[in-house]
């Protein structure tokens, strides 16, 4: 199989290479970045397999060439509300499967509008196989499983530990932080009283996960909230929610209010939201550890006729016999992406069409079972097992 991997040598694309480059099923990894230098220095990093091109994805032109000849199209090149949709054009174009980490609720529904074209051309398409979403969805998928009925769904994430890589082919404004500037501005899309509506970013939640009091969690433009009730239209509300790392201070509200007044750009916004990020880390460290999910689902309904809920977290490093110390965003972010294509190269990802995760084509525990099992290898666990790392809390 034969990968071509759009900013393979970025921030998150490069944990999925690593991963990927010792697969047998795996014969060739291209890193095509539009920084040539950064793309052959991580490639030369890599195995025979793993080499690099120069890639301008504006290029339509040069896009679909450079997918000529390819079997899969990684593609974790951001921000999505740019490259998303075009990227997996030409994929189906070329009759390449595709997978990306998705995070921006507005072409995950374009993305999701060329299912049937996908279909046509045999082209097997998962958008957002990433931390949040990605992760997030497979969480709740277990969540509801769990329940006889589910009317309704949270994911969320805790905001402070979703930095940034340091290694990374970018260069001036991440787009991680574009990204996050993007989906607390303006209105972003959610399901609520079973209809879409538009919502106020930040906007405060409150949050009754069993085992845990209450808190608060604020309203985060991801995929999640939209492509649920997509695939389960017997739900009433689907939220993504974000809490922790500052996100419901006045600072950080404060400069996204600034861009919906049209004072500063949404450019210089994540500029100062790094810093802020980095003032805020600083704060951290003299506080005691956040008690609340680093990452979960969470699934409201009932079981055996009275109300019910469920919560899927992945346990904190600071709960677990294991270290996690040494897992990234990066890599809980870029190892899912892998598994992915993994997956599919073994023929266990094989429907056509463009899928978000929570679809049903992807076996929930088993793909985050070989999830832990790749992370294991980069933060050393002392155990991989699906029990160790991940918790089911119940209401009953």
């Amino acid at each position: 199989m034969k990968i071509l991997a759009i900013g393979g040598s970025g921030g998150m694309g490069r944990f999925a290479v690593k991963a990927l480059q010792d697969l047998e099923t795996i014969e060739q990894i291209v890193v095509a970045d539009l920084n040539a230098d950064s793309a052959q220095d991580f490639a030369n990093e890599m195995n025979d397999k793993v080499s690099a091109m120069p890639l301008d994805v504006s290029d339509a032109l040069a896009l679909q060439q450079a997918m000529n000849g390819m079997d899969v199209v990684m593609n974790p090149c951001g921000p999505f509300f740019r490259f998303g949709v075009p990227i997996l054009q030409a994929s189906i174009n070329t009759g390449c499967h595709y997978f990306d980490i998705c995070d921006d609720w507005e072409p995950t529904l374009e993305m999701l509008a060329l299912d049937q074209a996908a279909k046509d051309a045999g082209v097997c398409a998962t958008v957002g196989l990433g931390a949040s979403p990605g992760v997030t969805n497979l969480l709740a998928l277990i969540a509801m499983q769990e329940l006889d009925s589910v009317n309704t769904v949270y994911t969320g994430w805790n905001l402070g530990p979703a930095k940034p890589e340091e290694a990374s082919s970018q260069s001036g404004t991440n787009a991680a932080m574009i990204h996050a500037v993007e989906q607390m501005t303006g209105r972003v899309s959610v399901f609520r009283s079973g209809a879409f509506e538009m919502a106020r970013p930040l906007a405060p939640v409150s949050v009754h996960y069993p085992g845990l009091p209450s808190f608060t969690g604020c309203i985060f433009g991801h995929p999640e909230a939209i492509t649920f009730p997509t695939n389960y239209p017997e739900l009433q509300e689907s939220l993504n929610l974000a809490h922790g790392g500052g996100i419901d201070s006045w600072q950080l509200k404060g400069i996204m209010r600034l861009v919906d007044w049209g004072l500063i750009s949404k450019a210089r916004a994540a500029g100062l939201l790094t810093r802020f990020e980095q003032n805020t880390d600083a704060l951290a460290e003299e506080n005691a550890p956040d008690p609340r999910p680093v990452m979960y689902g969470l699934a409201i309904g009932t079981k055996n006729g009275r109300p019910a809920s469920v919560g899927v977290s992945l346990k904190s490093p600071a709960t677990q016999e294991t270290d996690a110390d040494g897992i990234s965003m990066g890599a809980i972010t870029g190892i899912p992406l892998a598994c992915g294509i993994q997956f599919l190269a073994a023929g266990q990802l094989r429907k056509p069409g463009v899928l978000s995760p929570e679809s049903g084509h992807i076996e929930p525990k088993a793909f985050l079972s070989e999830v832990l099992i790749q992370l294991g290898k980069i933060a050393n666990f002392s155990s991989t097992a699906f029990d160790n790392h991940i918790e089911i809390a119940r209401s009953w």
